[in-house]
This record gives structure tokens, C-alpha cells and sequence, in this order.
């Protein structure tokens, strides 16, 4: 699912040189410099573009009991990924932020081996707000990560900790900040530090900048680091049609994958398709449909890869 983002026209011309400020947007006013998110969703607008693919059958139903409480229950058939049955439950508090955001948020879902994911998110204050994920697989505890945001007027600090072994001496610190330098561009970095025994030298930390540049129809987004560069494109075509545009290269794998996606949204029709093609001549797309006045939607999926000569194909069917 992604986020739909307002359109508007094509703005006006630029004001003359030495009109304008760190706030002036080139437009008949100035903009406010505002919040410009956590660093680890700078990308997030342009992942959404791309489809999420299946294959196999699929079935779900989702039932509201309360204003505040949702249950799911979920049958994948595939002989790709792990088939059987999970059981989804989401909770959204009471304490109500914006009309859109209330916490604390709950999810989680299981399946009958115990195998379990779950995720907590909570705003304390206007500027503090904490995530704890946590993955169990065959009785032990694979994943524990804890992030904590603060939100300034114009900057997020973040600071992550993943898989802590106080006895043993391992685990993960990442540390993110991102700052509004214009009300458009937004500049910042991130540092990670990991420690364990399977690391060469025991200890490896890895530093990163990142940028990221938004108007009303598009965005880029980079981060450039030791290992790699990480580039994306987003641009809100028309009221129906998102692109976007990534591009992935680690320098120490010695590989590079450029991917080009799309989202093609017919209200009208009830209607949402996704598509994509990267650089490995892989090729996929998924397409939802209501079909109303039923509450079913029916997704279908398809992955091609020409040089592997792969297909798979998925069928889904939502209920709720």
C-alpha cells in the first residue's frame, strides 16, 4: 500500500536573484521549514511505488471488533515461501495525536508453531515517540530492535539498538539525524556500529550522509556510504499515475541493480496496479481490484525473470 500524495499544478517561475530566502519556495510566498521525518524513511515514498509480489494462493480476512481493535487470519499456499495459517491482531490506543494518528499501535500475528512477529509503537510526548519489533522463531528470539525518535521544529534524531548481548558483547547501534536545511532539502547521516564475535576484528563501524530533496510533484533521495550508494526517484505524474526510480550499488559485492516502477490508481474502477522491471530482467506486477458491493478484493500477482526462465504466479482474495 502507498501513500497518495496531493497534486498540484506546475509552480510559477523563480523570483529574480536576491528576492528570494532559505524559506522562499519561488512562489508568491514563503514556505515554513517543517519536521522532515526520520532518516530511515527518506526512500519510503518511492518504495511505495513498487509492487510487493506473490506467488501461490492466498487468503485473507480481516474482521474490526472495536474502533480499536482488528483481527486477521491468514492461509498462504506456495511452494516458495512457508505455507500454512497466521493469525494477525492490530490495537490502536486512544491517545489521539493528529485525526489520523492515535497510539499506541500494537501488531503482531503467529502462526501455530509459535513462530512470532510483533511490533510496538508509542508517542510519549509531540517529539518522542519509540518502536520495539521483535521476531520469535522456533522458541527463541531471532530479532529485538528498539528505536527511539525525537522530533525537533525542523530535525529527527534516531537512535536504534538491535539484538543486544551485554554477556556475550554483541549486537548493533545505529544512530540517524536528519536536518531541514530549506523547506525543500533536507541533509544528514548516519553512523553504525556493530560488535560480535562473527565480525572480522570483532568490531566494524560504518559511517554514511544522506540528502533528500522534495517539491509538490517530485523527490530525490540519496545516501552514500563506504559500502555503497543508494539513489531513489519519485514523481507524482498525474492524479493516477506515481514513478519512481532506484538505484542500488554496493562497490564491495562488486553489483548494481537499477530498478523502475509504477502505480496506476483508477478510483473510478476500484483499481490499483503495480508494476516494475530491473536490471536483471525481472519483471512484475500486481493488480487489485474491489469487487464491490462484495467486501472481497481480488489481488493477482506475476514475477517473470527471462534469463533465469522463471514465472511464478499468485491469486489472492481479501476479505473484509
Amino acid at each position: 500500500m502507498g501513500n497518495v500524495y496531493a497534486y498540484s499544478s506546475t509552480p510559477p517561475p523563480p523570483p529574480p536573484p536576491g528576492m528570494g530566502s532559505a524559506g522562499s519556495t519561488g512562489g508568491s510566498g514563503c514556505e515554513e521549514i517543517e519536521n522532515p521525518g526520520p532518516l530511515e524513511d527518506i526512500h519510503t515514498k518511492c518504495k511505495n511505488v513498487f509492487p510487493t509480489c506473490f506467488d501461490g494462493a492466498r487468503v485473507m480476512l480481516t474482521r474490526g471488533l472495536s474502533n480499536h481493535f482488528q483481527i486477521s487470519h491468514t492461509i498462504n499456499m506456495s511452494t516458495v515461501t512457508p505455507s500454512g495459517y497466521r493469525f494477525g491482531a492490530t490495537y490502536v490506543g486512544t491517545k489521539q495525536i493528529s485525526p489520523n494518528e492515535a497510539y499506541p499501535i500494537l501488531l503482531g500475528d503467529i502462526d501455530p508453531s509459535g513462530n512470532l512477529n510483533a511490533t510496538i509503537i508509542h508517542q510519549f510526548k509531540p517529539s518522542i515517540q519509540t518502536k520495539f519489533g521483535a521476531q520469535i522463531q522456533n522458541s527463541k528470539f531471532t530479532v529485538a530492535q528498539l528505536t527511539a525518535n525525537y522530533k525537533g521544529h525542523d530535525y529527527t534524531a534516531s537512535v536504534t539498538v538491535a539484538n543486544p548481548d551485554i554477556i556475550g558483547g554483541s549486537g548493533v547501534v545505529v544512530l540517524h539525524y536528519l536536518q531541514a536545511v530549506t523547506p525543500r532539502l533536507a541533509l544528514g547521516s548516519e553512523l553504525a556500529y556493530q560488535r560480535g564475535q562473527a565480525i572480522p576484528g570483532g568490531e566494524i563501524a560504518l559511517l554514511s550522509a544522506a540528502a533528500k530533496y522534495t517539491t509538490d510533484t517530485y523527490q530525490w533521495s540519496g545516501t552514500l556510504g563506504v559500502s555503497g550508494v543508494h539513489l531513489c526517484y519519485y514523481q507524482k505524474a498525474s492524479k493516477q499515475l506515481q514513478l519512481g526510480v532506484e538505484l542500488e550499488a554496493n562497490h564491495r559485492m562488486q553489483e548494481a541493480v537499477t530498478m523502475i516502477g509504477y502505480q496506476v490508481d483508477l478510483p473510478k474502477s476500484d483499481v490499483v496496479f503495480k508494476g516494475h522491471v530491473d536490471s536483471n530482467w525481472s519483471v512484475g506486477a500486481v493488480l487489485e481490484k474491489k469487487l464491490n458491493p462484495l467486501p472481497f478484493t481480488l489481488a493477482l500477482s506475476g514475477l517473470m525473470n527471462h534469463t533465469k526462465n522463471q514465472f511464478r504466479l499468485g491469486v489472492g482474495i481479501i476479505i473484509g
